[in-house]
């Protein structure tokens, strides 16, 4: 007895992990398969018969709109993504394979929910950029700014300073109270770092307990000795009583202004490094 495929096409499509939508003219729903619950939370009853637009997110109606300008144009788009925001209120990234059918006088399209893998590569975008256990910009991204900002600063011959800061004796807290209340210590500079800088600011951490300010915005370099000054001030106040016997550490910082103590990125590195190290060893010294 030969199979009826045409009597199993519904039921196959109600199978389906993916959402099959089939879409007029006019933006309504005509037909949504059943696996619509649990991508967008609502019932295929509930959907059909309203505009699709509704359920779109707001941020991607434009690009979403252009893409189905693209698709009733008689181009199928196999690769677009977007948006939606669920019945429930959250988010629900879908990726769409959709293409017009003229037989049926409406679009066809088939719904991936990719909000897991969307997540995953914002992570890695991230990652890429940044240190992972302090979220501060990692040294690529960092280089990448400096690099940009110099050009601003020569074309619009304005300052910038380059703070570079090292933890005192961070060895010690990671040999006596372990390398997790070391990471915890590290966390507390960076967040004390990116308060005490504007927005505009960059704050990196480039080394185990080495990390670098650009200041963009620098009126005068007496005004980047008032920030050091300022940042010293908030390093030295005492950790909070959750980190136990572990105390603050001092820090030493490295200043390079520019123009006058370089032109160039490496210059500009070397001098704030040398500074730091100059007052590292004043320190040593004086203990």
């Amino acid at each position: 007895m030969p199979v009826d495929l045409q009597a199993l096409y519904p039921r196959l499509i109600h199978l389906m992990l993916d959402t099959v939508f089939v879409v007029d003219r006019e933006d309504t729903i005509v037909f949504v398969s059943d696996a619509c619950e649990a991508l967008l939370g609502y019932r295929a009853d509930e959907l059909t018969g309203t505009p699709i637009t509704r359920y779109m997110h707001p941020d991607d109606l434009e690009a979403t709109r252009a893409s189905i300008v693209r698709v009733m144009n008689g181009n199928a788009h196999c690769d677009f993504r977007n948006r939606y925001v669920r019945k429930d209120g959250e988010i629900v990234h879908i990726l769409w394979a959709a293409s017009w059918s003229d037989e049926v006088g409406a679009r066809i399209g088939v719904a991936r929910n990719v909000t897991a893998l969307t997540q995953a590569e914002q992570e890695l975008r991230f990652l890429a950029h940044h240190d992972p256990l302090t979220k501060l910009t990692n040294r690529s991204l960092f280089n990448d700014r400096l690099a940009t900002a110099l050009r601003m600063a020569r074309q619009q011959r304005r300052r910038l300073a380059l703070l570079f800061l090292d933890v005192n004796d961070f060895k010690g807290i990671n040999d006596v109270h372990g390398h997790a209340a070391g990471d915890r210590v590290l966390c507390t500079i960076a967040r004390r770092l990116q308060d005490s800088v504007q927005a505009a600011d960059t704050v990196a951490r480039i080394g185990g307990d080495e990390f670098i300010v650009l200041l963009t915005d620098v009126p005068s370099e007496d005004a980047v000795y008032e920030m050091v000054e300022q940042i010293a001030k908030v390093m030295e106040q005492p950790l909070g009583a959750e980190f136990g016997e572990v105390l603050m550490p001092s820090c030493s910082i490295g200043v390079a202004c520019y123009p006058s103590d370089g032109e160039d990125a490496d210059t500009l590195l070397s001098h704030a490094d040398g500074q730091m190290y100059l007052k590292k060893r004043r320190r040593v010294r004086v203990g």
